[in-house]
């Protein structure tokens, strides 16, 4: 029997509350049988995601899809899903369907020109932005995505059209995305003052929308360095877990070092998920303390067991890699749940870090980028806490700089804890490849190989790696003399269960069929 509106709008509210258990009965009897894809079968699939059960998610993702839906709505809403799984081939389908069923909306042009970006389709990606905003010439995604999809170069550019745009009315919301959309332009032109000019502008519109003060991250650092104090027993020499856990500030190189393990034979890597403060949090105890003391005082080996659950080890019985930037503040926890576990800390210059973070344009997460000063007092913060941890533990901390490329990928390659592959990963190595159609520089196309053997090829785009947290921005991994990858989010963001305060900004990617459907992600519990 079909659900009533007042069933679907308590369904929901269970599972965004984080009660998706609850609702997971009613969901799948809601479905069972359908000959058609509705909310129902989004929420269901909502849930499954919600809980970890990616298996489960992909098959009602795969009887949606064998329901034949005709809308381009439900198109558009079964590509997110795919997204979500990693399904990213299967979603570009998606996407690619609903522009042909509903060829003249803005909107499913821009979301199939993201996906495309993401399989490295830059000429195609930049068709559809071309033709979204001449749809709709104000849409905001769509202008900051065509200035990051091409190099800007004197002959091809689109410096006076920002210009233009922002003196037309130099206080509108949209201000803040033509100006990142200006600026990387104007870097990519040589014309730095200029570009720096352009950061500060958008980045100043983005900090007035936010409401946010450095010293409550400065002392939540404190906070968990107090309550994570000591360390376990060291674990046995180079014995390891099969979970690995990729840290770093955002534009270190953390992506980077994702691909080059994740293209290792038997690896896989889950992205960036929640799954460890999920998992956390749902076995500290309810009493005694505030959060950090609780979680300090978790059952850890029903942590572990929830985390490999969530992770997916029953699927794949291989190394599972998570890359979350954000678990720097987990990293005492990790190893109490996983002491054996390698955590693969990735550094970059303070200085250029901080600049990376600046000139990027971040959704949800990292609110302290947007003003120099809370840029230094909370990089101050991290660093105390990130010594914390390495007085603690010592070498369980594989510690790595932002190197070159090639550098990088031999020295990951040599490491004894990092290694499943035969022959060894030392022998990985690295070959640029430019197309000149696409203007790729070497940096974005880059083949790991075994002699032999390609392990990983492809450019080292979003198709599993994107910060959902992101607006379209340089990857991790980008040398700077080179133009930039792209990435983008696909979901409406929220902090602890409640809404950022964007005030009069709308959300600028947020896929709104999807959105109906009520997708989020949320940040950790820490964070």
């Amino acid at each position: 029997m079909a659900p009533s509106k007042q069933e679907l709008d308590e369904a929901a509210r269970l599972v965004r509350s984080g009660r998706a258990a609850v609702a997971l009965p009613h969901l799948r009897s809601w479905t069972s049988g359908a000959t058609s894809f509705g909310a129902a079968h989004a929420l269901y699939l909502e849930a499954l995601i919600a809980l970890g059960r990616r298996k489960d998610a992909i098959e009602v993702l795969e009887a949606a899809i064998a329901t034949g839906p005709e809308a381009a709505d439900a198109h558009d809403a079964l590509a997110f899903f795919a997204l979500q799984l990693d399904r990213h081939a299967l979603s570009n389908q998606l996407y690619r369907r609903a522009t042909e069923l509903q060829p003249d909306d803005a909107q499913l042009l821009y979301n199939y020109a993201t996906s495309e970006r993401s399989l490295g389709r830059l000429s195609h990606a930049l068709e559809m932005c071309e033709r979204a905003i001449a749809i709709d010439p104000r849409m905001r995604p769509a202008i900051l995505l065509r200035s990051e999809l091409a190099r800007a170069t004197p002959e091809q550019n689109n410096v006076e059209d920002l210009r233009a745009r922002i003196a037309r009315d130099p206080h509108a919301s949209d201000t803040m995305f033509l100006s990142y959309a200006l600026g990387k332009e104007l870097h990519e032109l040589g014309r730095f003052d200029e570009a720096f000019a352009a950061f500060a502008r958008g980045a100043a519109a983005r900090r007035h929308s936010l409401r946010y003060d450095v010293a409550m991250d400065e002392d939540k650092m404190r906070r968990i360095a107090a309550a994570f104090g000591s360390a376990p027993t060291p674990p046995p020499q180079k014995a390891t877990d099969r979970h690995i856990f990729i840290i770093g500030l955002p534009r270190s190189g953390t992506t980077l070092t994702e691909r080059i393990l994740g293209g290792l034979p038997g690896v896989r890597s889950n992205n960036e998920t929640n799954n460890f403060s999920s998992a956390l949090l749902r076995h500290a105890p309810m009493t005694g303390g505030d959060v950090f003391a609780r979680a300090a005082n978790a059952d850890f080996a029903a942590v572990a067991s929830e985390y490999d659950y969530l992770a997916g080890g029953d699927e794949h019985p291989g190394p599972i890699i998570e890359k979350l930037p954000f678990n720097y503040l987990y990293v005492g926890a990790i190893l109490r749940a996983f002491p054996r576990t390698p955590i693969v800390w990735v550094r970059r210059d303070p200085v250029d870090s901080c600049f990376a973070m600046f000139r990027t344009l971040f959704g949800a997460a990292y609110p302290f980028s947007y003003d120099f000063d809370e840029l230094a007092r909370y990089y101050a913060a991290y660093d105390r806490l990130m010594r914390h941890w390495t007085a603690l533990f010592g070498e369980r901390l594989i510690r790595w700089r932002r190197r070159p490329e090639k550098i990088q990928i031999d020295a990951i390659g040599r490491h004894d804890y990092l290694c499943w592959s035969d022959p060894t990963c030392d022998q990985v190595a690295f070959q640029p490849f430019a197309n000149h159609r696409d203007m790729i520089g070497m940096a974005h196309h880059m083949i790991f190989e075994c002699p032999g053997q390609t392990v990983s090829g492809g450019p080292l785009a979003t198709i599993a790696v994107a910060d959902r947290r992101v607006l379209p921005e340089g990857a991790d991994f980008v040398d700077q003399r080179h133009s930039q990858v792209l990435r983008s989010t696909h979901s409406r963001q929220s902090v602890q269960g409640r809404r950022m305060g964007m005030e009069q900004i709308e959300w600028p990617l947020v896929m709104k069929r999807n959105d109906r459907i009520g997708q989020q992600r949320h940040l950790p519990p820490f964070a």
